[in-house]
């Protein structure tokens, strides 16, 4: 691995039909990042194959919910991977379309890039449950990936971790994606098991700029009235040769921004 730069972006879609409608395409290719993970595809293989699978010129993989017009992941990328795994072991997640993994591995490197959506539990205590459910499966299965390889998982985490990462913590505090267990999820994947938040690693002090998600109710998007869910957690060694991160906020593909993240390395 040399030392150019490989540039890397997370971008929950809000529908991948809908955001390419909006221009996602045109903007893809003028990022010219090496690849873009996407969040909640709301689209089956049938409304993809053929017409949205390659965006830009890269290659599009994806993991599909079972249920139509639901959830949903991929990654776009210029480099093709040695192996790609859709899923993590967990039939209930699994079948929500909520993980892929592109694996690009070399003699002297085991490297993994991941798209995941974590579950939303805003709409009641049913999903919060499943939320829950979510955290303590997917845990042990980032603490497998760690142990064998590094990877950046991008994703759609639906939790903000500090106070520092949304507008209005004090009247969210018993609200899903702020709440006490969900927060203390994040601590431990960030604190002892020695994963980084690769942007605020960067960007240790940044608020209002941080946001990635406005709420499509009242004035969220036009006051910034934000929250930072949208992340890249990586490996030590890879966090530490993130250089510059970025969120696109000239245009608007969904109700969440693209996070891009250079790094000093290259597949």
């Amino acid at each position: 691995m040399g030392n150019s730069l490989f540039k890397l972006t997370s971008l929950n879609l809000n529908g991948l039909r809908s955001a390419n409608r909006k221009g996602l395409q045109a903007w893809m290719a003028s990022l010219r990042a090496d690849c873009i993970c996407v969040q909640e595809l709301k689209a089956q293989a049938a409304d993809v194959q053929g017409e949205l699978d390659v965006l830009a010129g890269l290659q599009g993989y994806f993991h599909y919910a079972e249920k139509k017009g639901y959830s949903g992941v991929g990654i776009y990328t210029r480099h093709e991977p040695s192996e790609v795994r859709t899923g993590y072991g967990d039939p209930e997640f699994d079948a929500e379309g909520r993980c892929i993994e592109l694996r690009f591995d070399t003699p002297t490197r085991k490297l993994s890039i991941l798209s995941v959506y974590f579950p939303s539990g805003s709409s009641g205590e049913e999903r919060q449950q499943a939320k829950f459910r979510f955290l303590a499966s997917f845990h042990p299965h980032l603490m497998q990936l760690q142990a064998e390889r590094e990877f950046i998982l991008c994703g759609d985490i639906n939790i903000a971790h500090q106070a520092i990462d949304l507008k209005n913590w004090k009247g969210n505090l018993k609200n899903s994606g702020f709440l006490p267990e969900e927060r203390a999820w994040m601590t431990q994947l960030l604190s002892q098991e020695g994963l980084v938040d690769v942007y605020r690693r960067l960007h240790p002090d940044t608020t209002g700029e941080a946001y990635t998600w406005w709420s499509n109710r009242g004035q969220a998007w036009a006051n910034n009235v934000g929250w930072r869910i949208d992340y890249q957690l990586a490996s030590p060694a890879l966090a530490a040769q993130a250089h510059s991160a970025s969120i696109y906020k000239e245009q608007r593909f969904s109700d969440h921004a693209p996070l891009t993240i250079d790094y000093d390395w290259s597949l």
